[in-house]
Parts: structure tokens; C-alpha cells; sequence
């Protein structure tokens, strides 16, 4: 009797896996051919496969055909970074090149004189990066040309600034016995030397001249600066943001900066910072996300915690330990270390993340919040200022 029932369950378990294959398959256009409480067999992650699967193959109730809707490209961004967590990489490249040719991204892709008309967005250059192992040979130059055109275009938007509010928060008037024209503090020098002003003649006799320190003294790269970039799909502008950041901080002495990435597996990109080209080429965006094994590898870069500045980028959805990510986070902050979550660097409007892990993050003094491109650089002043990021973030998000 019990073998029977043995396999009886076995013939059930096998018929519900079927019939979920089965809808997978042919779509939501077919559940009504279904036994009712079929759709009840299908889990979360089913059900996200389910969709991502329908962008592509799904039917357009709009133009009655098959084929999905065209996706924005942030959306498009989106879809691209769900494929990589829920299929293998045979299977994505399968599905990536039918959404190429089922939603007119080929001639996108593909043609390098669309690539070289195309306008600079940030978006779309996400989803080059996303999807450049697809792009062919005559077509890959000009898509590292359009990488570089939108890497201009955000460093006219906040490279100046960024070395004035980093110079601002760095450089603090300390002052330095060596003798300098160049570093000679004007402003101190006459306000000591007042008493030394002779009326009769108009002129200022100082006894004592003051000097600030130069860079390439005792305060070069007297900070330390870790940015720790999420590479999954949905983050694709925010790491294209912070990555040129990186790089345009990589330029400035008186900082050491770190430029790390992470899904499943941690890159170091800190060597490929001259090359802002080649290091957002050497970001993988899509996959999974490990952020506790990341801010495990980024505390051991961190010589001086009170000098250090560490800028989470990430939208916080953890498939790692979320325990040892909080208790590392804990950790760090505790011994000195500035830590800002940036949600999303983004134009696009409010960020999507996992609530209940900023949350707790957030009740152990660490600010999460998404942060407008142009507001970076003054971002990056209150943080290595040590201000209370409370009115910054009423000002900007």
C-alpha cells in the first residue's frame, strides 16, 4: 500500500512539474486550457521567468501578434539583468539574440552608422555594455566610441566640480614650514603681519610668511576612497555613473581611491581607472548579487577607517548572507569608516530597492538614499567632511 501511495505522489509531483513547463512554454495566453489552480504550481521565481520569458515571446494584444511590446531601454536594462539570474548563459544568449531580432534593437546593435547617429544616454549605453558580447566585429569600435561620447558627456557634467569639492573638503588650510611661492597663504600672511603695517609708506613688513602644503607632501592622498559598484542589470546607469567618478577621483592626489565590482564574484577595477573606457568595458553587468562578499573584500583595502570614505552603490537586493553583510557593515562603520548606500545614481525618478534591508541599514547611522548625477560632487564633500547627510538628502531626493 505504501508503494502505491509512493507512487502516486511521484505521478503528481511529475504530472505539476509538466504542466508548469508546459505554461512556461506556451505563455499566459494559454491558461485557460489549463485545469484551474494550475497557475498555483508555479513559484515566485516561476512567475518572474514567466515574465521576462513574455517580453519576447509573449502576444501584443495591442497589434494581435506575436512578439512582446518594445521595451524602453531602462526596462529593456532591467530584462536583460533578469535573464542572467534566471537562465544559463547558453539559454541568455539564445534569448538576447531573439530579442534582438524580434524588437529592432539588430539594426541598433549591429549597424555601426546607427551607433555613430545615436545621441548619448546613459541608459542605452547600460545596454550596450549589457549585451556587447553580441555586438559584431564592424560594429564594436563604434560602440567604444559611444561609451566614450557618454563618458565625456558626464565628465562635462562633474569632473570640475568634483576635484573643487574634494580639494574643499581635503585640503584643509594646514600650513607647512617649506617655503613656497606657489603655496604662499596670502590672506594668513597679512592678517598675522597687520602689525607690521607702516602707514607713512602704504606697505606690510611681514616678520613670518605661512605656506600651505602641497599636495605632493605630507598630505598627498591623505584619504582614502572606496567605491563599491553593483553590476547586476538593474543598476546599469548608477554603475556607469559611479565608475566615471571613480575614475575622475583616480586623477586627484590628495584622494586614494578604490573602484570595486561585484554580482556573484568581486573585480577590483582600480587598475583600469586611467582607461575609463576600458574599465566600464571590464564591468559585467546582469547576474546575481553578492554584496556581504564584496564589503568583505573592500574592508580589506582599508588601511586608516577614519580616513576613509566608502560609497555602497547598490540597490541592496542581497542573494548573499544578509546577516554578514549588516554585521560587516556594523563592523566598519564602527571602526571610523564614512559609509553613504546610494540606492541609484539616476535622472529616472525614485529608486526601486529592498526596503527592509535599508531599512536596518539605515537604523545603524548608515544614509541610504538615490543621489541625482549632478548632485555627486557635493555629495562627496559633506561625506568627506563628515557632515550628517540629513539635509542633503531632504534637498535632493
Amino acid at each position: 500500500m505504501e508503494n502505491n501511495t509512493d507512487l502516486t505522489t511521484t505521478q503528481t509531483t511529475d504530472t505539476a512539474e509538466q504542466l508548469k513547463k508546459w505554461r512556461l512554454l506556451l505563455g499566459s495566453e494559454s491558461e485557460s486550457g489549463f485545469p484551474a489552480g494550475s497557475m498555483s504550481l508555479m513559484s515566485a521565481e516561476d512567475m518572474l521567468m514567466d515574465q521576462a520569458l513574455s517580453q519576447i515571446y509573449g502576444w501584443d494584444k495591442e497589434n494581435g501578434s506575436a512578439g512582446g511590446k518594445k521595451m524602453a531601454s531602462p526596462v529593456l536594462t532591467k530584462w536583460l539583468g533578469d535573464l542572467r539570474t534566471l537562465f544559463s548563459p547558453m539559454q541568455v544568449r539564445v534569448i538576447q539574440n531573439d530579442a534582438i531580432e524580434r524588437m529592432g534593437m539588430k539594426e541598433l546593435l549591429f549597424e555601426p552608422e546607427m551607433l555613430s547617429e545615436l545621441a548619448p544616454d546613459v541608459s542605452m549605453a547600460s545596454l550596450l555594455l549589457m549585451m556587447k558580447d553580441q555586438i559584431p566585429k564592424k560594429a564594436k569600435e563604434q560602440a567604444r566610441e559611444y561609451i566614450r561620447k557618454i563618458i565625456e558627456e558626464i565628465n562635462k557634467r562633474l569632473a570640475d566640480d568634483v576635484r573643487r569639492c574634494v580639494s574643499s573638503a581635503v585640503n584643509k588650510r594646514e600650513h607647512s614650514p617649506i617655503p613656497s611661492a606657489s603655496a604662499l597663504d596670502y590672506k594668513l600672511t597679512i592678517r598675522r603681519n597687520l602689525k607690521n603695517y607702516d602707514q607713512s609708506t602704504g606697505s606690510l613688513y611681514p616678520e613670518k610668511f605661512y605656506f600651505f602644503e602641497h599636495a605632493s607632501t605630507a598630505r598627498s592622498a591623505s584619504r582614502t576612497i572606496v567605491l563599491d559598484i553593483d553590476q547586476s542589470g538593474s543598476m546599469g546607469e548608477s554603475a556607469i555613473y559611479a565608475s566615471v567618478m571613480g575614475c575622475i577621483l583616480a586623477s586627484i592626489s590628495s584622494v586614494k581611491t578604490h573602484v570595486v565590482a561585484f554580482d556573484t564574484e568581486v573585480t577590483d577595477l582600480t587598475e583600469l581607472c586611467e582607461d575609463p573606457v576600458e574599465l566600464l568595458y571590464g564591468i559585467q553587468l546582469g547576474g546575481g548579487t553578492n554584496i556581504e562578499k564584496s564589503v568583505a573584500y573592500c574592508s580589506g583595502l582599508i588601511a586608516a577607517p577614519a580616513k576613509t570614505t566608502m560609497f555602497l552603490v547598490t540597490d541592496l537586493y542581497e542573494n548573499g548572507n544578509r546577516a554578514g553583510l549588516l554585521q560587516r557593515l556594523s563592523d566598519l562603520k564602527e571602526s571610523g569608516v564614512t559609509i553613504v548606500v546610494l540606492l541609484a545614481i539616476s535622472d529616472s525618478g525614485k529608486p526601486v530597492y529592498d526596503h527592509q534591508l535599508a531599512e536596518r541599514i539605515s537604523a545603524m547611522d548608515i544614509p541610504c538614499f538615490g543621489c541625482p548625477p549632478e548632485k555627486l560632487p557635493e555629495l562627496l564633500e559633506h561625506a568627506l567632511k563628515h557632515r550628517t547627510m540629513d539635509s542633503f538628502v531632504e534637498r535632493n531626493t
